[in-house]
């Protein structure tokens, strides 16, 4: 790998990394110095890699300097020694060296922490997201402001609140006490669901910035299932429906257009994906806990399956009639109604569909769009008009306009 492609690539995956074994030495207190420690580490890494070609060993290299950098800081600043090394429980003293473990061991026991640490209940969940983003997947500011549909200085603002939460509610870097870890571990399950969730559905076009959200979400995902307190039914559920919808991410897009499920090519389906997605499905059997993330990774199996028979969509009818008594949800209620056309009938789908009057949503006008057409033509053009004007992406307007279009004439 080329020297202009390789410090990005060890920013992407070292910086965060860094950061956690960083933040959980200072503390939320000085979190900032964390940071500039690591960005400093990377500026010094461009300057030097450019004057002296690539080291034997780049990301010991980093490591490296990271820890020289903390340690200086920590001797050479007087005025920081005074105020905020007493802060910090390990010794700062000038015949001391700072205890900065930048072992394997050390920076996944500082990942996973650092996961119940950004995943408080008392941080919110949007803010949550964009810490994760920031602090345990390195990603930058303009990338997550992109994310968001934002810009830099409203997410800037965003963590420096939620930044300023995790100081004054003293949010430390620890893994919870035994008897709060489940319920904590379920604000955890929520954030990464949500995380992956907005680079699946994102409206970004940014199709290489949607599967990084996606996969960071998985990566994470992967550090609660690698240790045994955390390694639950429910975490294997999640898992498993990652495994599921990313399997189907590149049929889902091409040429930076959506993709219909019905109209999507299974040989681009990730069939590794799907395999290790069934087998955390299976894990997730254990016991006898069933949670949200189980009846949505097995909807999300069942679309795994090509085949469109009344079977296949029975089955997904009765996971979204449990998924619905679980959590309910609008949309959910609205996906349920597709598979009640399948499995059934339109007539019976729209019944349902009208009930949930959601108007201001151009997902409900287009699926009413889809279960009119055939039945009344001009019901079905009218719904499709409305939910044209409701989306906001160019991909979705793309897609209602050529249903429209298809519309014939005649019912």
């Amino acid at each position: 790998m080329a020297e202009n492609e390789l410090i990005p690539h060890l920013f992407r995956t070292e910086y965060r990394k860094i950061i956690a074994v960083l933040v959980k030495y200072f503390g939320f207190t000085h979190i900032e110095v964390a940071e500039d420690i690591a960005a400093d580490t990377f500026l010094s890494a461009s300057e030097m890699w450019g004057m002296h070609g690539l080291p034997e060993n780049p990301v010991a290299w980093l490591y490296t300097v990271a820890k020289n950098k903390a340690k200086n800081l920590l001797q050479r600043e007087s005025l920081f020694n005074q105020k905020i090394a007493p802060d910090i429980k390990h010794s700062t003293s000038s015949s001391s060296q700072p205890d900065i473990d930048l072992s394997d061991a050390n920076i996944k026991d500082s990942q996973l922490q650092m996961i119940f640490a950004v995943c408080h209940p008392a941080i919110p969940a949007e803010a949550q997201i964009g810490l994760a983003l920031r602090i345990l997947c390195g990603f930058g500011i303009t990338e997550i402001a992109n994310a968001f549909l934002s810009n830099k200085e409203t997410i800037n603002k965003r963590l420096m609140r939620a930044k300023e939460k995790l100081r004054t509610e003293q949010v430390k870097i620890e893994m919870p006490p035994a008897t709060e870890i489940d319920k904590r571990l379920e604000s955890v399950l929520t954030t990464l669901y949500l995380l992956f969730n907005e680079g699946y559905y994102s409206a970004s076009g940014d199709t290489s910035l949607r599967e990084d959200l996606c996969f960071e979400a998985m990566r994470l995902t992967y550090l609660l299932l690698d240790n045994k307190q955390t390694n639950t039914p429910a975490v294997n559920a999640l898992m498993a429906l990652m495994c599921f919808q990313a399997s189907r991410f590149k049929a889902r897009m091409q040429e930076g257009e959506a993709v219909l499920y019905d109209d999507q090519d299974t040989a681009l389906w990730d069939k590794e994906l799907i395999t290790r997605g069934e087998r955390f499905l299976n894990l997730s059997s254990v016991g006898n806990t069933v949670s949200k993330y189980h009846f949505e990774a097995g909807i999300a199996y069942w679309h795994t399956i090509k085949t469109d028979s009344p079977d296949k969509w029975e089955h997904i009818l009765q996971l979204y009639n449990n998924l619905l008594i679980v959590e309910y949800s609008p949309i959910a209620a609205l996906n349920r109604t597709y598979a009640l056309a399948k499995a059934n009938s339109k007539q019976e789908a729209i019944t349902e569909a009208e009930k949930l009057k959601l108007e201001n949503n151009h997902l409900y006008h287009a699926l009413l769009g889809e279960l009119y057409t055939g039945i009344n033509n001009t019901e079905a053009k009218m719904h499709f008009n409305k939910a044209l004007q409701l989306a906001l992406s160019s991909s979705d307007k793309k897609i209602i306009t050529k249903k429209i279009e298809d519309i014939p004439a005649k019912n």
